[in-house]
């Protein structure tokens, strides 16, 4: 059984036990978050309605913060001697899916 789910302005595919890294996320290590499912697949039956998905809730627990890799980014004008070097690391949460049940 997987689902996709949508997490931080993207669509993910998860199955339990899995770990995923995710857009920074508030919370504390060990607390639980739920995603909203935008597909469920569980062998043949596939669930897709709005109203059938709504039942669905896919579950994680927040392992930690992680850090994106280094992005370097060079500012040039030519002739002047104008150059800036900057670095950026994007903040993620690191969360590994619990489960995926039908509830209500």
């Amino acid at each position: 059984m997987y689902a996709i789910v949508r997490a931080g302005g993207r669509q993910e595919k998860v199955a339990v036990d899995e770990v995923l890294t995710v857009d920074k996320l508030t919370g504390e290590v060990g607390s639980t978050v739920t995603f909203p499912a935008v597909l469920v697949v569980d062998g043949e039956n596939v669930v897709s309605g709005s109203a059938d998905l709504a039942r669905y809730e896919v579950t994680a627990e927040i392992l930690g913060a992680v850090k994106g890799p280094k992005i370097n980014i060079m500012h040039y004008r030519n002739k002047t001697g104008y150059k800036r070097r900057m670095g950026h690391r994007q903040p993620y949460t690191e969360v590994k899916i619990t489960g995926i049940q039908a509830g209500k």
